[in-house]
């Protein structure tokens, strides 16, 4: 893979310099299942507009990554996700990281793209990138981070590659149909349910 840098439970200094040039880093982690208190934290990776893509091993009992904080952390970079709500509570579990500010490719589908339910990563690259993702290594083992397969760290780095141009079409998508208030609103409430979800509350706002 071009432009792909394999990192040990942090990014380097090198790195992490190259990323805080950006206006906007591309996020997604890679888990053993979807309860953080359970399901420990396996791979992080990144992509900067450049389309260069860094993924961080992370090991078993590791707390801390010091750059990868720094990085999530500054308030000039825009972190972009795809259901960042789940992302951001895995890094806020494992690595006490509290990602700030950032952007939900997701739930800015489902306000821009009301033509249709589907909202799934695969779904949303096809339409607004041309491109099929292969999800086949989606529900793989990622437990064993020192012998990922090739197909693995390709799968990876693809759920990141594409969300920050994603993140451009959608924002002005939502523009066009004024409905970027509503967007700006939902990141604002984020914070919120991942301090719910962390805390076992599940869905507050159910009868």
């Amino acid at each position: 893979m071009d432009k792909f840098e394999l990192c040990e439970q942090d990014i380097s200094a090198e790195l992490l310099e190259r990323y805080l040039k950006s206006e906007a880093i591309a996020v997604d982690t890679e888990t053993m299942g979807l309860n953080p208190h359970r399901d420990r934290l396996c791979l992080v990776q990144l992509c900067d507009d450049d389309d260069y893509v860094s993924a961080i091993r992370i090991s078993r009992g590791q707390t801390a990554a010091p750059n990868l904080k720094t990085l999530m952390e500054a308030e000039n970079i825009t972190k972009v996700f795809h259901f960042g709500r789940f992302d951001i509570a895995q890094l806020d579990h494992a690595l006490d990281i509290k990602t700030n500010p950032f952007f939900c490719t997701k739930i800015a589908s489902k306000l821009a793209r009301t033509y249709t339910s589907s909202h799934g990563l695969k779904s949303l690259v096809k339409e607004l990138m041309g491109i099929e993702l292969d999800k086949s290594a989606q529900s793989s083992d990622w437990g064993n981070v020192a012998a990922l397969s090739a197909e693995q760290l390709s799968y990876a780095s693809n759920d990141v590659r594409y969300l920050i141009p994603m993140m451009h079409k959608l924002t002005a998508m939502l523009k066009r149909e004024e409905r970027w208030y509503l967007m700006e609103e939902c990141l604002q409430c984020l914070p919120t349910f991942v301090k719910l979800d962390l805390a076992f509350y599940g869905n507050v706002f159910e009868h």
